[in-house]
């Protein structure tokens, strides 16, 4: 699919954009065609850093730096895509903190700093977003989902929550938007192998899961994904958990 320009004329937001799965969806997006707006929440260097790829192979890219869980910080987002782009089309909510404690040691902060990221920022760019969407035509909101609100996952009763909840969401939005042509559809990462910290171990939960080939995915193969369901190939596509894990989870 590279070079097809599926996207030409669109405009994307990806958020969390500035690593990882986050990057490999805004290179793909913008390889399709698409104009992306690189949001990060706090590493500008590594926005922009992403910004310049996209720019070095001659697509379009703005960066803003914004909390999701701040709702002022989000629809700043959504005005200046479009005042700069003159459109929305393509939202993608990948942002979401991934922590790890036993639930006995977790305090309220901890447990609402996970949702206010990765469910409340959802909500608060699905709303700013929402009017650029409905003019769109053919919107697409793409939620980046988890492994483990499949599987469930120790010390990380947080993030399983949060992660399970953007699966309703994406299925009452579908419900909500479709009489705004716009689809709502969650792709599922799962045992992707991306660069860590010395100090932050791969997740426990990963270690009792192995995909059917025996090897890790790479950011490129949830890119992937991402950008059919924003193509025009995939709009009878709706309300879907579409999970690309190499097998090591086979459930509905």
């Amino acid at each position: 699919m590279a070079g097809s320009n599926e996207l030409s004329g669109k405009v994307a937001i990806v958020t969390g954009a500035g690593r990882n799965i986050g990057r490999a969806i805004a290179l793909a997006l913008a390889d399709g065609g698409a104009s992306v707006v690189v949001n990060a929440r706090s590493n500008r260097a590594e926005a922009e850093s992403v910004a310049r790829e996209i720019e070095a192979a001659g697509g379009r890219a703005l960066v803003h730096i914004g909390d999701v869980a701040d709702a002022a910080d989000v629809q700043g987002m959504a005005d200046t895509a479009t005042r700069q782009f003159g459109r929305l089309d393509i939202l993608v909510n990948n942002a979401a903190l991934r922590r790890e404690k036993p639930f006995a040691e977790m305090n309220y902060a901890e447990w609402r700093e996970i949702l206010d990221v990765t469910l409340d920022g959802a909500f608060h760019c699905a709303k700013a977003c929402l009017p650029g969407l409905r003019q769109s035509g053919a919107g697409t909101i793409v939620n980046i989902g988890g492994l483990s609100a499949h599987t469930g996952a120790k010390n990380r009763a947080h993030v399983v929550t949060a992660k399970a909840g953007l699966i309703g969401f994406t299925r009452a939005l579908a419900h909500d938007l479709a009489s705004d042509g716009i689809t709502v559809n969650c792709v599922v990462p799962g045992l992707i192998g991306t660069p860590r910290p010395k100090d932050k171990p791969e997740p426990a939960h990963h270690l009792i899961h192995q995909t059917i080939s025996g090897e890790r995915g790479r950011p490129e193969d949830v890119a992937a994904t991402v950008r059919f369901l924003c193509g025009p190939g995939a709009r009878y596509i709706n309300g879907q958990a579409i999970h690309a894990n190499g097998g090591a989870y086979l459930g509905a």
